[in-house]
This record gives structure tokens, C-alpha cells and sequence, in this order.
């Protein structure tokens, strides 16, 4: 089996309006209602379930515990979240920090939403951090055109 990527994640809350409202006014997440009257908030290729913490349908997580989730978007422009963050009043944690993201690293800010959930706002920096030496990358590597950057 191989993983090609993530399609959504779910976030129990307490409060399912109040949550997607700070999601769309600050981060600018569309929220689309689905199966029933669910609430999820979608951006880019991805979506967040929103999942009230009294939820009683199944299959769930085993504990529904609102404000443990540590989430990290990317963004264009940490400066225009920054600015977008000013603009509602939102207070940053920490940053702007250096961390190392999935793909290179990352400047990165620090939130938390209603639930208290951790979210770190993220621009990738144009650098490459390591290569991949798996023998299976190191063979599509070998037959791969060389770039100049």
C-alpha cells in the first residue's frame, strides 16, 4: 500500500457555529454543509469535518476531546496572515519561528482556535533540507532530468 495524501481530518468542537465562523473569517475557509447536515470547512484540495463533541453516530475517534489538535497550514504569505491575524484581533502564540516543515522549511506562527487547538500558519522557504537516499528514490532520481536550482 502507499499513501498519496491526506483528504481531510475531523475536529471535534464545542461549538460547531462558532468554530466555523473564526475557520472563515480568519483563516478564509468556505464552509460546506454535507451527509446530513455536517459542517466542514474546506480549502485548497482539503477539508476539515467539524464534529460536535456529543456526536453519537459511528464510526469515531475513541476519545472526542476539543482543543488537542495541532494543525500547520501553509500559506502564501506569512506577512499577509500576519496582517489578517492584526486585522481580527487574533492573538499569535509564537513566531515568527523557523521550523521544518514536510517538504522544507517553514516560517511559521502560532494560534489557537476557539477549542484551543494549536494552529500553526506556515510559508515554505525556498530551500531543499535533505535528500531522499530510500534506494527506490535514489533509482527515479538517476533517470530524472537535473535541475539547476
Amino acid at each position: 500500500m502507499r499513501l498519496v495524501s491526506l483528504d481531510h481530518v475531523v475536529l471535534t468542537v464545542h461549538d460547531i457555529e462558532r468554530t466555523s465562523r473564526f475557520y472563515q473569517d480568519v483563516l478564509g475557509m468556505e464552509e460546506v454543509v454535507f451527509g446530513g447536515g455536517r459542517c466542514a470547512l474546506h480549502f485548497g484540495q482539503q477539508k476539515i469535518n467539524l464534529q460536535p463533541v456529543d456526536v453519537s453516530h459511528e464510526p469515531i475517534a475513541q476519545e472526542q476531546v476539543p482543543g488537542t489538535a495541532d494543525l500547520c497550514f501553509l500559506v502564501e504569505s506569512l506577512d499577509s496572515a500576519i496582517a489578517r491575524l492584526n486585522a481580527a484581533s487574533v492573538a499569535i502564540v509564537e513566531g515568527p519561528v523557523f521550523r521544518t516543515g514536510a517538504r522544507s522549511p517553514i516560517l511559521s506562527v502560532y494560534i489557537r482556535d476557539p477549542d484551543g487547538n494549536l494552529i500553526e500558519l506556515s510559508q515554505p522557504q525556498d530551500v531543499v533540507i535533505a535528500c531522499d537516499e530510500r534506494p527506490e528514490a535514489q533509482a527515479k532520481e538517476k533517470g530524472a532530468p537535473k535541475s539547476n536550482r
